[in-house]
């Protein structure tokens, strides 16, 4: 019972992690342009992250489903049981230590790929490669594609497409009409982050619950049935950590890498709003950190190479090129700490 308090606690500090440091991006445009203050776009992007982790896991649950078999630990006697736990704590921690380096240093890093890391390391640690599911891993390496290439493609046609159809608009009209379109699409962008990100804890969250006992979560069809209980206390407690706030975030993602203007803006959060709509429905777990900035980066494009940063977008890439070996080491390490220690 110990070991299950501690996996609980470390897994929603995984979540909360995830809306303090990864949430912010879905907001990083709506505040860059001033639209609106930080302060309102973070309290609306708790509400919206709500409901699009309650929505989406009640609609189309594909992606919490890819995340919980994305590993399997061997829990056929109860000290195998026992390991699996001390491990499945030892990947939390390690993802929350990642999690807070990145943003003490303003690194836009994807919470869903140091989870997908992380859990994979401490699986490696307790039963080496028999214990990852290749086919799962082949929608992790589909979803990294998608989130990179299409965010960015998305991104420079949606701006292109909003510069023909509306070059003829009167500069005030457009600050305007924009200005109010951004507030939707920050909303879409903050929903589908709940809808992508939500699913993934809770998949995983379910995932460590299983391990203690598996006569405490409902299967169907050899799936985790989500109870609306844990899709209101992941989606609370993701709420929590968006509302503490993650500036440096936003600044690097919606400041510093490219100056937008309000139709940008909008451009930007439609393209990434329907990258991530697209493979929620499809139960393919991207992140929303890659989407979002990469359509970031193609709407900067669409204007001249020159207009993006590359030297923030260096930053960028370094940091996610690192979060797979980086978080899966230290997920690996600190799993055969655990071991030791417990």
């Amino acid at each position: 019972m110990t070991i299950l308090v501690i996996v609980v606690v470390l897994m929603l500090g995984v979540i909360f992690v995830n809306g303090w440091t990864d949430a912010p991006n879905a907001i990083a445009t709506v505040v860059s342009t001033r639209v609106l203050n930080p302060g309102t776009a973070v309290k609306m992007a708790v509400v919206f992250n709500f409901l699009g982790a309650l929505v989406m896991t009640l609609l189309a649950p594909q992606v919490a489903n890819t995340m919980s078999n994305i590993v399997e630990f061997d829990t056929s006697t109860p000290e195998n049981q026992k390991m699996a736990l001390i491990v499945f704590a030892a990947t939390m921690f390690a993802i929350v230590l990642w999690a807070v380096v990145a943003w003490y240093f303003g690194i836009p890093t994807s919470e869903s790929h140091a989870l997908i890391a992380g859990v994979t390391g401490g699986a490696l640690a307790y039963g080496g490669v028999d214990s990852v599911s290749g086919s799962e891993w082949e929608k992790v390496i589909i979803g990294l594609g998608i989130s990179l290439v299409l965010g960015f493609f998305m991104g420079y046609l949606t701006t292109k497409l909003i510069e023909f159809l509306f070059h003829r608009m009167k500069r005030r009209s457009a600050e305007k009409g924009f200005g109010i379109a951004q507030i939707f699409g920050a909303m879409a962008m903050s929903f589908m982050h709940g809808a992508q990100d939500g699913q993934k804890f809770m998949g995983t969250f379910l995932l460590g619950i299983y391990l203690y006992d598996p006569n405490m979560v409902t299967t169907k069809n050899g799936t985790f049935v989500i109870p609306i209980g844990l899709i209101v206390l992941c989606s609370t407690v993701m709420g929590l950590g968006t509302s503490v706030g993650g500036y440096k975030i936003i600044k690097t993602v919606g400041m510093d890498m490219v100056k937008l203007q309000r139709y940008q803006g909008f451009s930007a959060d439609a393209a990434a709003s329907l990258c991530l709509l697209f493979s929620s429905v499809f139960g393919i777990p991207v992140s929303t950190t890659h989407t979002k900035t990469t359509a970031i980066m193609g709407v900067g494009a669409s204007r001249r190479l020159s207009a993006v940063n590359w030297g923030v977008v260096k930053d960028m890439l370094t940091a996610w090129i690192l979060t797979f070996p980086g978080c899966g080491l230290i997920a690996f390490l600190m799993a055969k700490l655990f071991i030791l220690i417990l």
